[in-house]
């Protein structure tokens, strides 16, 4: 079975976005392959924020991975901390990549733009190698990446090419899983149609979270952004002209598993389209928020899945991490 491996960060509010663009691969393809998930908490220490916070943020985003439909029995789940060999790794392949590589990465652009690079955290700036650490230590296949991801994913698939090519053959060289267009790649925001859902969004109202009841999901659905149009073919999938309406056809031809075409030839109004829209969404986070209040009902039962997925994690991270380093040449402990 091919080796997966994919990871989310626990901060701000899980939202839409993830679900549709992460969480639901993940879920489908936790029987098709050797799949590890992880809470990647590390990463979120790049952001200022406070112990206690990062603490819930973490148990929180494990729990909901378990109501969306992970199964420990099916998978690996565990935390990105509880398996020290990530942070050993990184600077192996921190003493592999170069800076100027690391200057090109356009997300730490992106978000070291507001404070500027001087306030900006050294971790933001070498996040991208972390990443390549949690991939490559599990000899992993194959990544399943939102579209945003690919730049970092390749900067991955280069470093473990120079490593192998330097040291000898010791990382196997991932490939890329990115949804299709129009398949969950990129969920935009409402408000917003041409950004990103995120979990930073300056527009929560363009955000919908998974924790949202159903009377804030049609408030958020009803203002969603479309534009003026108004003749019979108003409502049709054109993402370039008519982004906001786009959004709205992918959203309901992924919560109701049909083809976007097909969704949009039922409509001629925007009214009926977010109105099932709305409904659509809010059938689609019940189940999944009563599995989310019984496994938060009973925290123990959570830790053990995240201990029994770091034990298991930690060994084949161990073995890779052990090759790694002999390959480098460093001496190994008695």
């Amino acid at each position: 079975m091919p080796r997966v491996f994919s990871g989310i960060q626990p901060t701000g509010e899980p939202h839409l976005g993830n679900l549709l663009g992460a969480v639901r691969y993940w879920v489908e393809d936790q029987r098709l392959g050797d799949c590890f998930y992880c809470v990647v908490d590390l990463h979120a220490l790049t952001i200022p924020g406070e112990a206690a916070d990062l603490r819930k943020a973490t148990t929180t985003m494990a729990t909901l991975l378990l109501a969306a439909g992970l199964d420990p029995d099916a998978c690996t789940l565990f935390v990105q901390s509880h398996v020290p060999a990530h942070t050993q790794l990184s600077w192996l392949l921190e003493c592999t990549v170069s800076f100027g590589e690391l200057r090109r990465m356009t997300q730490f652009k992106d978000k070291s733009s507001k404070g500027g690079e001087e306030a900006a955290r050294a971790g933001l700036f070498t996040y991208p190698v972390l990443m390549a650490a949690d991939i490559l230590l599990y000899d992993t296949d194959r990544v399943p990446v939102g579209d945003d991801q690919r730049q970092h994913l390749e900067l991955t698939r280069d470093l473990a090419s120079r490593f192998n090519t330097r040291y000898g053959q010791t990382f196997v060289v991932p490939e890329a899983s990115i949804p299709p267009a129009g398949r969950g790649a990129r969920i935009m925001d409402l408000q917003e149609p041409l950004k990103k859902m995120s979990k930073s969004s300056e527009s929560p109202q363009g955000t919908i979270g998974l924790f949202d009841d159903p009377a804030t999901v049609e408030r958020k659905v009803k203002r969603a952004v479309t534009d003026t149009d108004s003749g019979p073919d108003a409502v049709r999938y054109d993402p370039l002209t008519k982004p906001g309406v786009a959004n709205l056809l992918e959203l309901l031809a992924i919560a109701e598993g049909t083809g976007i075409e097909e969704v949009a030839g039922r409509y001629t109004q925007y009214g009926p389209l977010k109105a099932d829209l709305a409904a659509a969404v809010v059938s689609l986070l019940e189940p999944i928020q009563a599995s989310y209040r019984a496994w938060a009902s009973d925290p123990s039962a959570v830790a053990e899945v995240l201990a029994a997925g770091a034990k298991h994690a930690d060994g084949i991270a161990r073995a890779t991490l052990a090759r790694a380093y002999d390959a480098v040449g460093l001496v190994a402990p008695a």
